[in-house]
């Protein structure tokens, strides 16, 4: 076996237990570990301090904050609200950031030097699918799992983490919560505790939306604009280097949240043949989604409408599933931008505690008949409409067994 001595290795660090457990094990193995937390939106700034602090405290030579909230919106928001499908018709891909983390990482590696990542994934779930299969479509690394390692030595894994670090001296919160939380520009994911035994989850479980619809709040409007279907303007506030996609996802998450809005239990098929359930809150992407699917039912033809979703949720198995970097991923993707083409106008929601709703749609893009209006009148006759049904159901008609004039 070659000597690990010195070897430099990048660690995705996020300051949780299994991350942290994981610098003075590598420590231990023989290598200076560089850790990089990448931030996808969930942190505070003084949250992101303590995350560095954790880091240093526990023997990373050198710590590396980078931030991916443009390519969230860029390359997982913007496609994802483009389709319209969440996974399974359930789940907002709130996991979808990853992928992007693990480019980040890949970046640092390339430039201290090194073809040696470790990450904190477990062997049970879903993320080391994303994480490692990220690895290898982006280059030749060496993948280091310090936790599915010492699983391989106990299955009381969290125990054994924490046993760990107070014989090396360091700290460890008594404060372990029930919950494993996740918490990105895209919303919230919560597992654990109720959730995992398919009970009703706590109040307590949730972080964004208010717990209880308040009757009393007044209701509200917020305006969207689109533009070949990319958001381009939140209450008449256009984007900007200021204003920001960012911008707008904390800004909606906080609005919409405060209705009580954005609230999900996921149940379904995860990539490892598991059942899995989640809770999770979008407040954003669900007021976004009920924008834009507003103006594709206004501007879209009736095939593109229905086949749209077909591609929209090959899209969403793909990336929920670690496929991320699959050329047809890719290909999907065109096809989604192609059909935004005319996605353009204003959108006002309004917002009501517990509900919202698309309430106005403004384009030039409507496809209207302005000599017809649907179920008042139209610019056909009486006996074109009849021969129309006649034509249109024959077959059907015919199956039924009745006899034809």
């Amino acid at each position: 076996m070659k000597s690990k001595e010195n070897k430099k290795i990048v660690l995705a660090f996020s300051g949780g237990l299994d991350t942290s457990f994981c610098i003075p094990y590598l420590i231990d193995q023989g290598y200076e570990v560089v850790t990089i937390f990448v931030d996808s939106g969930g942190v505070s700034d003084e949250g992101k301090i303590g995350i560095k602090e954790r880091a240093l405290s526990l023997g990373a030579s050198e710590h590396v904050e980078e931030s991916i909230a443009s390519e969230l919106w860029e390359d997982v928001i913007t496609p994802l609200i483009w389709g319209g499908y969440w996974y399974q018709n359930q789940y907002p891909l709130l996991c979808s950031d990853r992928y992007l983390i693990v480019a980040k990482c890949l970046e640092l590696c390339e430039k201290i030097g090194t073809k040696i990542f470790a990450h904190g994934c477990t062997g049970m779930g879903n993320d080391q699918v994303r994480f490692d299969l990220a690895v290898h479509c982006l280059g030749d690394y060496e993948i280091i799992s310090p936790i599915r390692e010492i699983q391989e030595m106990t299955d009381e894994v969290r125990a054994y983490e924490k046993k760990y670090l107070i014989k090396k001296g360091f700290t460890v919160s008594d404060k372990v919560s029930a919950y494993s939380v996740n918490e990105n520009l895209l919303g919230a994911t919560i597992s654990g505790s109720e959730i995992d035994e398919w009970k009703q989850p706590s109040d307590e479980s949730y972080l964004i939306t208010k717990a209880k619809v308040d009757a009393s709040k007044q209701s509200t409007l917020i305006s969207f604009e689109f533009e070949k279907g990319r958001l381009i303007g939140l209450n008449e506030k256009l984007l900007s280097a200021k204003f920001t996609g960012e911008s707008v996802m904390q800004e909606l998450n906080k609005l919409v949240g405060s209705y009580s809005i954005g609230r999900g239990l996921y149940t379904g098929d995860t990539s490892i043949g598991l059942k899995g359930r989640i809770a999770f809150e979008a407040p954003a992407l669900v007021a976004l989604q009920a924008a834009h699917t507003a103006l594709e039912q206004a501007v879209l033809t009736k095939a593109q409408n229905r086949f749209k979703s077909n591609v929209a949720k090959k899209w969403t198995e793909l990336v929920y599933e670690g496929f991320y970097f699959e050329p047809l991923k890719y290909d999907l993707e065109a096809f989604l931008k192609s059909s935004q083409e005319k996605v353009s106008g204003t959108v006002t929601l309004e917002l009501k505690p517990g509900h919202l709703m698309a309430v106005e749609v403004k384009s030039e893009n409507i496809l209207q008949d302005k000599s017809a209006v649907y179920a008042q009148s139209a610019s056909w006759t009486i006996d074109e409409a009849v021969g129309f049904i006649k034509l249109f159901g024959k077959s059907t008609v015919m199956a039924t067994g009745q006899n034809q004039k």
